[in-house]
Parts: structure tokens; sequence; C-alpha cells
């Protein structure tokens, strides 16, 4: 029995520390989701741990792995920004590499727009990252780096090109001075579907008879980071090294490819994610995007959990049998009967 007395005993301190511990081991398996609710969701929480240690590779490690790697994933909020948003040479480095811009069209130096565009508290936006910058000609430069693929995603990147191109005028200005945009789309999932081994997706705005015939101004380019395969795209040396970047390194990693340590571009963009460069403010910006991804996640499973049970109950009040619910809703037969 420890009394006020004691409290402050190494005997009591150690108690105290031992319930605290278990405390610890049970609370990590949940996701505050509002200061009145919790989800039990461990699953969840090892899926962020696989996206956060190892780029797109699911490992299942343990939290302790987690600490054992030189680097922070490159992907989060914080580390992208750090990178892309804070140097021009990568950033124009990145897009001359992953956009399909001619010879004549590389772009030579860039600015990056008014900060207030992009969102610095990761709560904001959740699960997106984005970078804006314009080059000397005028043309506009969105880099997103999104972590869920959604339904609504492609509808948003163009509402927001849509919005550089009106910035770019006002009433009174002719419109021959409006510039392209360009958004370039870093996805952290699958989005299409129906093409498995194609990860690079370029869209225009094109004659529908005649595919040739493009109206310049928009143009949207999509990477699905998880389909790429550093053979899929030999013809140019620097976007295959940005997306290993992207994709092999993470916080287990504890040496980087030679590839990317022998090119001076990505090994600068490796220093500045490495773990000792952080400062404490830095680290816990980082861990709260983290949170506020799997949170997201834990909400978008939520409502397709949802939305499945509630189709299996429409299919069974339009009289379909239990076995025809049971295979296109994936339900068991218990929890059929239980709706």
């Amino acid at each position: 029995m420890f009394t006020r007395d004691n409290r402050h005993s190494l005997p009591y301190l150690a108690h105290i520390a031992s319930i605290w511990n278990k405390y610890c081991d049970f609370f990590k398996n949940f996701l505050v989701i509002s200061p009145k609710h919790l989800i039990f969701a461990p699953s969840l929480n090892l899926k962020m741990i696989s996206m956060r240690t190892k780029g797109n590779n699911v490992n299942n490690k343990k939290d302790e792995k987690m600490t054992n790697g030189k680097y922070l994933n490159p992907k989060a909020d914080l580390t992208f920004k750090l990178v892309f948003g804070e140097h021009k040479d990568l950033a124009m480095s990145l897009l001359n590499a992953l956009l399909p811009l001619r010879d004549d069209e590389q772009i030579t130096s860039l600015e990056y727009v008014n900060p207030e565009m992009v969102p610095e508290n990761p709560g904001k936006k959740d699960s997106i990252v984005d970078v804006r910058c314009t080059d000397v000609s005028g043309r506009q430069f969105i880099v997103e780096m999104q972590m869920y693929w959604n339904q609504y995603f492609q509808q948003r990147v163009l509402l927001n090109a849509s919005k550089a191109v009106v910035k770019q005028l006002d009433e009174r200005e002719n419109y021959s001075l409006i510039q392209p945009v360009y958004c370039l789309n870093l996805i952290n999932d699958i989005g299409f579907k129906s093409d498995p081994d194609e990860y690079y997706h370029d869209y225009a705005i094109v004659n529908v008879a005649h595919s040739d015939r493009i109206i310049k101004g928009l143009r949207f380019v999509f990477i699905e980071l998880p389909k790429f395969k550093p053979r899929n795209m030999s013809e140019k040396k620097m976007a295959v090294l940005w997306l290993r970047f992207l994709t092999e390194i993470g916080e287990d990693t504890k040496e980087a490819p030679t590839e990317l340590l022998e090119n001076e571009q990505t090994r600068k963009a490796l220093s500045i994610v490495e773990k000792s460069s952080m400062n404490e403010a830095q680290l816990y910006a980082y861990e709260r995007f983290w949170r506020a991804v799997v949170n997201e996640e834990t909400l978008m499973m939520g409502s397709y959990r949802n939305g499945i049970l509630q189709t299996a109950k429409n299919m069974s009040d339009d009289g379909m049998s239990v076995d025809a619910i049971m295979k296109y809703t994936g339900l068991t037969l218990k929890e059929i009967e239980e709706l």
C-alpha cells in the first residue's frame, strides 16, 4: 500500500510507471476521432506504421522498428514541404523530371506562390500536401501529395487548377496573358484500377475525335506511387530517382540506395529528411500529420462499411437471396442476419 508519505519513493514511482506503460500499451490501439469518441483500430495503426516506415510496402513492423532508420518519410506534410517547398532547385528538378515538358519547355527558374495558399497545418487538409510555384514566363505549377484516393479527388484537382487560371487575370486584362497550369499529383494509393501496370497518367483537354488537337492551358499528371517500379521508366533518369526517393525512403531506412546518394539532387533531399536534422517542433508536426492521416482513413473505412451494410439491407428488402448478397457484398451470413 502506498501512502501520501511514500508517494515520491522509488517503488511508488516504479509502480506508477508500470501502470502507465500498461495503459500506453492498451491505448496505442485507439484513434482519437473527437474528444468524446475513440475507435479501437489496431490494424489501422499497423498500416500507418507500414506506410511511414518503408514507402509503400506493407510489412507490419512493430512500433520500435520506426526509430531504427536514419530518415523520415518524405511523403509527409513536413518533409515534403521541407524538400520541395523550400528548395527551388529540387522543386524544379522534380517538375522537369515528371511533367511532360519538351526540351524547350523545361523550367529554368521558379518562384513559390504566396505561402498563404499552402496549408501549414496538416490537420486542415489531413492527407493532402501541396506546393505551388510559378516560373519566369508565368506558368503555374501545382504539386500535390495525396495519401489516399477518393472519388472526388480528380474534381478537386480540376477545381484547384481552374482557380490558378482565374487568378492570373483581373476583369480588364486580355485573355492572351493567361499562362498554362500544370498539376502534378503524386498519389500514395491505387486510383486507376483498370490499368494495373500503368502508374503514369497524363491528361490534357483534347478533341474527342482527333486527340492530337489539344486546347493548351491545363495539364494534369497523376502518378500512382504503389505501382511504380524502377524498370518501368528507363528513359528519364531523374524521374526514376525522384520516384525511388518517394517510394523507397521511410522511417526504417538505415542506408539510402547508392543511386540516390550518387546524385547531387537526391542526395541533398536525403540530407533534408534525416531525423537528426529535425528539431522537436518539426518532429511533433510530423507525428501530427500521420495521426491525421490515420484518422481520415478510419472515417473513410467507417463510411465504406456503412455503405456496404446499407446496400446489403436494400438487396434483402428487394428479395435477393442471402447467397447473392454474400457474393456481392462480401458479408458473412451472420452479418446479413443481423441487418
